[in-house]
C-alpha cells in the first residue's frame, strides 16, 4: 500500500493539484472528506487536467448522484451523500462502471464500504481554519495469493 501526503492552500492549488493526479489516477477513486473540504474542488482539476472539460463546468452531483463528464473516456462522479442504504446504492449500477475501465470518483463512498472495490485509490482531504488542505493519498490494492 503507496501513501503519500500533501498540501495546498488555496483553491486553485488544489484544482492545480486535482490536474496533476488526473496523469496518474484511474478505476475507482474515493474522495474522502467532511463538508466543504475540497472534494469537488479536487475533481474539477483532476477533470481538467484530463481535458475532459474545464474545471468551471465541474459541480457536485449531489442531486443527481451521478455526473458523466465526456462521452469517449469518460469519467464519472458519483456522490452518495444523500443515500442512506446499500440497498439505494445498488440501484445506481457501481458494479458496470467499476468494470467500466474509466475513471469513477466516488464522494461519500466510505459509508458503503461493502459496496467497494478492493483495488482503489483513497484520497483523505482535510480542511484547516484557514485555506489550507492536507490531501493524502493512498493506493489499496488486491493482496496477492501465493
Amino acid at each position: 500500500m503507496a501513501s503519500r501526503t500533501l498540501q495546498t492552500h488555496t483553491e486553485e492549488e488544489t484544482i492545480a493539484l486535482g490536474r496533476e493526479l488526473a496523469r496518474e489516477l484511474g478505476g475507482v477513486v474515493l474522495l474522502i472528506g467532511n463538508l466543504g473540504a475540497g472534494k469537488t474542488t479536487l475533481t474539477k482539476g483532476i477533470v481538467e487536467g484530463r481535458g475532459v472539460v474545464v474545471a468551471d463546468e465541474v459541480s457536485s452531483p449531489t442531486f443527481t448522484l451521478i455526473h458523466q463528464y465526456g462521452n469517449e473516456d469518460p469519467i464519472f462522479h458519483i456522490d452518495l451523500y444523500r443515500l442512506d442504504e446499500e440497498r439505494q446504492v445498488e440501484t445506481l449500477g457501481l458494479d458496470e462502471l467499476f468494470a467500466s475501465g474509466s475513471l469513477v470518483l466516488l464522494e461519500w463512498a466510505e459509508r458503503f464500504p461493502a459496496l467497494l472495490p478492493a483495488e482503489r485509490t483513497e484520497i483523505r482531504i482535510t480542511a484547516a481554519d484557514d485555506d489550507t488542505r492536507t490531501i493524502q493519498i493512498t493506493e489499496l490494492q488486491k493482496r496477492e495469493l501465493r
